[in-house]
């Protein structure tokens, strides 16, 4: 089992960047491939990236490909989502999420989530 919490969260302008950071709680972090997703007012939660345990392999979704970057320490139990470039279609709350089974792509896979935290982009 693992326990998230997000922080990093915030306002910034278009064009800005942001990090968000998931802490993890437990000592089987290291086992877990981790993801992350947003949920924007009114709209499905959706993909956004994720890695492998290791870290050796990552996956993006297409919104997001090329201006954020998905990294994880495993020595200190965290995940990072460093966001470039943001949009207001970036606008929503963001999940950590820890991995079950299954696709990397679907939150159906996970099984530990996170509170979210809020990112707000203006134009």
């Amino acid at each position: 089992q693992v326990q998230l919490v997000e922080s990093g969260g915030g306002l910034v302008q278009a064009g800005g960047s942001l990090r968000l950071s998931c802490a993890a709680s437990g000592r089987t972090f290291s086992s877990y491939p981790m993801g992350w997703f947003r949920q924007a007012p009114g709209k499905e939660r959706t993909f956004v990236a994720a890695i492998s345990s290791s870290g050796s392999s990552t996956y993006y979704g297409d919104s997001v490909k090329g201006r954020f970057t998905i990294s994880r320490d495993n020595a200190n139990n965290m995940v990072y989502l460093q966001m470039n470039n943001l949009k207001p279609e970036d606008t929503a709350v963001y999940y950590c999420a820890a991995r079950g089974r299954g696709s990397y792509y679907t939150d159906r896979s996970y099984d530990h989530w996170g509170q979210g935290t809020q990112v707000t982009v203006s134009s």
